[in-house]
This record gives structure tokens, sequence and C-alpha cells, in this order.
């Protein structure tokens, strides 16, 4: 039997756009011999689709895009692919005006020979990190093996596979090979985990094991793609690329597999890179930006995220505005002019001195002898904050911000000014891995000036101002900062760990007051398994220390 594994590229919602993407995909894979193709988790609206799947006319089209794959690929080949599916094909108690919604089950259905000959319901709903199935959707109700070409198809879906009870309920059922339909986002060296995991599933069992995952960028979300195949033996034998789409042909005899490899192990920061990369370029590209801004200050964050913007979208699509006050130096607007040229970028230079002197000359009065503590260094950031959306307000691209993960968990960072924008590239990459990610961008070709890298990093927001000024030295601040956001050590546990007892209070105080400004940031890829989108859910006000 010849198994084919698609990745494709999804659009949450677009029920049309996923059915035609099913229509083709298993057309031109049964046109190369493919009997079956397995298709992501919850595919046909995309995952996560969210409270869209409250709509109430969203079922009703379900159930006719199943109508329309059923009815195309009758005769053609059989297709596992994902949905939402109603308890009930009668959804008339389902009244969206009495605030009622429908029982859901994470469904993978088997559609052959015209019709859904098997739906298997997800057994095993995770809710931690990202996820947040149980809001959404009912546990399963047992093991779904179907007799298919000769075979015994053990369905599951995503976590499903994780939870070895399933599994072995589903071995115990009958299944002869698994068919695994997954949409699992991304993080740095989640595609090791994922691979030993479905080796030893596939080993311990001695089954052939077919998994496929989702690819593209969605909100906050990652999907990286990397389906395989697995022998009986637990040996991967086919292989698809990350974070592009791709179809894998495999062919089935027995317990053996064959399959092309078509990726290699990723670089430990190559992967980080394009990670950022697709879900910049889908975050734009699916919401209809015709490009993006940003503020290019000479500094590593921006030069960074304008490397990315343009190994995303194309030069023609990025434009870099370099912002001189009185306290940039001569050093930053040479590495930033040099950066656009070398990537052939629009660019251009607009001083803010007068408008920062204008807003001084109307805030100062106010405030007479009280102290001004940062304001004036804020109003600096707050005027490239406005020159940079009224850019934005006319031409239609989307302002993206440059700050890092480190300065947004200390707050290091002004709201309504370089926090003002749509898309925040580097939100979920620490410092420590910002001068990673450059020195790996410049491998590739050198488009970052080699002393953006190497000096210390500088708001340039008062003179001769450095980082460090502020915050500890940022292996320090990475280390404390990976510590209580994610592993979640106490304070003591931190201390423990050898670092001083003052700078750790210090963190995570600011840690915990800068909780309502990350609240009010722009949304950014997630590439670590503790980001601040949804992985981190604490209350703004509080008294927890």
């Amino acid at each position: 039997m010849n198994i084919h594994i698609a990745q494709c590229e999804f659009r949450i919602g677009d029920l049309a756009f996923q059915t035609q993407q099913v229509i083709d995909v298993c057309t031109s894979a049964a046109a190369e011999g493919a009997d079956l193709v397995l298709f992501p988790e919850l595919w046909l609206p995309g995952y996560p689709a969210m409270d869209l799947l409250y709509r109430s006319d969203l079922h009703s089209r379900i159930g006719q895009s199943i109508k329309r794959i059923a009815d195309e690929l009758n005769g053609v080949c059989a297709v596992a692919v994902g949905y939402p599916r109603p308890a009930s094909a009668e959804l008339a108690a389902y009244s969206p005006e009495l605030g009622a919604r429908p029982t859901l089950y994470n469904t993978l259905g088997l559609i052959a020979g015209g019709e859904i000959i098997a739906e298997h319901r997800k057994c095993s709903l995770p809710n931690y990190e990202v996820f947040d199935e149980r809001r959404y959707f009912q546990i399963g109700d047992g093991p779904t093996v179907v007799p298919f070409k000769g075979r015994n198809l053990g369905l599951l879906v995503c976590e499903d596979v994780w939870i070895p009870s399933i599994v072995e309920a589903t071995m115990a059922a009958g299944a002869d090979c698994l068919l695994v339909s997954n949409g699992s986002p991304y993080h740095r060296g989640k595609w090791s985990e994922r691979a030993s995991e479905l080796a030893e599933v596939a080993r311990q069992h001695q089954v052939p094991l077919f998994y496929s995952n989702s690819v593209g960028g969605q909100d906050d979300l990652v999907f990286d793609g990397d389906s395989q195949a697995f022998d009986a033996q637990g040996q991967r034998q086919a292989r698809a690329p990350m974070f592009q789409p791709a179809v894998l042909a495999c062919e089935l005899d027995q317990g053996n597999v064959k399959g092309p490899n078509l990726a290699e192990d990723p670089d430990t920061w190559g992967e980080v890179y394009d990670a950022l990369v697709l879900g910049t370029r889908d975050y734009i590209e699916k919401n209809g930006f015709p490009g993006v801004i940003l503020g290019l200050s000479g500094g590593i964050d921006s030069a960074l995220t304008q490397a990315i913007a343009v190994d995303a979208l194309g030069a023609d699509r990025v434009t870099a505005v370099m912002m001189p006050y009185h306290y940039t130096s001569d050093i930053s607007k040479d590495d930033a002019a040099e950066q656009a040229n070398a990537q052939g970028v629009e660019y251009h230079v607009a001083p803010i001195v007068e408008p920062v002197e204008a807003l001084k000359a109307q805030v100062l009065p106010i405030l007479g002898d009280r102290p001004l503590g940062t304001t004036v260094e804020n109003l600096q950031s707050r005027s490239r904050g406005v020159i940079l959306m009224g850019l934005s307000n006319a031409t239609g691209r989307l302002v993206l911000t440059t700050g890092n993960k480190s300065e947004l968990a200390v707050g290091y960072a002004t709201l309504y000014g370089d926090m003002a924008g749509g898309y925040n590239v580097l939100r979920d990459v620490p410092k420590t891995w910002v001068f990673e990610l450059a020195k790996y961008r410049n491998r590739i070709s050198p488009v970052i000036p080699e002393r953006v890298i190497t000096r210390p990093p500088s708001a340039e927001l008062a003179p001769d101002q450095v980082d460090t000024d502020s915050l500890p030295d940022y292996p320090i601040l990475d280390d404390i900062l990976d510590r209580y956001l994610a592993a979640h050590q106490s304070p003591q546990q931190i201390i423990e760990a050898g670092h001083a007892a003052e700078t750790v209070e210090r963190v995570i105080r600011l840690v915990n007051i800068a909780e309502y400004k990350r609240r009010q940031g722009a949304v950014g890829p997630r590439v670590t398994p503790s980001s601040f989108n949804e992985d981190r859910r604490v209350p703004i006000t509080q008294r927890w220390h």
C-alpha cells in the first residue's frame, strides 16, 4: 500500500481553501500511485481555530466540505483528514442565542469510496503550554481501528500517540499500522523529542507508523512540518522537510516502509532562524499586509529583525527608518546605513530632535519640580513610535517591533514607543539567543555589520548609556529568567544555583510588575516552551512574590 503524508499551507477558517488542497493533493498523489493520503489534525478549519469552533454555521460547512471531498475523490484515493465533529449529526439543540455550544470531538476521518468509513475521536486532550483543548472538545470514546487494503489501520490524533495506554488499546484492537495526524507547534529542539518518541512507539509495538504534522505560522504559533514514517523496527525511513510544505510519498510492504529522506537534522540555531522567518512571512501574508516597516537603530535587535524580515518577504517589501537623536552615536548611524544598503531595503533617516523638543516643551512645564525619571528617554522612544505608525497608516505596511524576550520580561521597553507595532519578531527570543542568531545569519551571508554584534548593547536614550546600566549581564539575566519563567523555580532555588540574592530579587520584581506591559505588546512567533503568549497566564494584579 502506498501512503502519502501531506503537510501543506493552511489558512484558519478558510474551508474552501483547505478542501481544495485536499482534493488537489490527493488527485496528484493518486496519479503517483497513492492509495491513501494522511493530512494533519483539524485540517479542514485549520489548527487552532479557537472560538471559531463555536460558530453556528461552521459545522454545516464542515459537512459540506466532507461531502465534496468524498464525492470528488470517489474512485481516486482514500484520505485521512482532521476536522471537528459534533457528538450528533443533528445540531437542532444548538441555539447560539441562548449561549449553548455543541459537544465537539477532535476527529480524524478516513474517507474512501465516496463515504466516511471510520472516524476516530481524539482521546487525550492536552491542556498545558499553548494547548486549551478541553475548552472545545470532549474526550473520545476509545481506540479506532479500520480495515483498509488488507491492513488494520489504527487512527490516532496528536497527543494520543504520546499516551502509552491509548497506543496499547489501539494495538489491542488489532492495529497493524498507525496513522498519526498532528498539529504540533514548534519550539527549539522539539523535532528531536518528537522523532525519539515516535521511533520508540513504532519499535516497542513493532508496527509501522506514519506521522503528519502541520506546517506554517498561525499568530504566535509556528508549525514545523517534519512529517515522518517509521518501519516496524522503529527506524525512520522517510522524512519531509521542516518549515516548508511537502508531500511525502511512502510505500508500506508488510512491516517495511520505503520513502524519501527530504531533510537532515537542522542546525542548532538554523532551526530557530527558519522558524522566525516562517512565522513572520505567514503572519504578514495571511493577514494581507503589503510589507513591513521597522526602526533600524544600528543595534543588534533591529539588525536581526530586519534580516529576518528580508529573508521572509524580500527586500522590496521592507522599509527601514533610522531616527537619530542627540544621543545616537555616529557608529549606530553608519551601521544602520551599511546594513540597509547590504540588504537593499528602502531606507530613510528621520531625525527626532524637533518632535522630542516639542513634546518636552509641553510635558516638562506641567511636571514642574517632580522627578523626571525616564520621562525624557521615553519621549524619544514614543516619538519614534509615532513616526513609524504614521508611515504605516500611509503605506499599509505593518510596523515590526524589535524588542527581545529578555527586555520584555523585565519591562525594559517603552509602551507606545518601541513597543508600538503589530508584530514582534523577537518576542520569544532571549537576548543571548539574539547574538547567536545574528552570527548564524552572517554565516549564510554577511548582512549584519560585525561591530553591531560585538559592541555593548545600548538603547542610546541617554549619554554613554549601555543596557547593563539598568540590567544584569545578559547571560546572568537570561539564566535567572529561564529558571523563574520556564522551570518555575523559587527565588531561593535560583539563589542556591549561584546567583546573587539582590540580583534575583530585583529581576523577579521587574518581571512581576511588567506583566501589564507584556499584555499590550505585539504578538510574535513562539520558539521556546515558555513564551509570553498562552504559555504564561498570570494575573496582572497580584501580590505573589
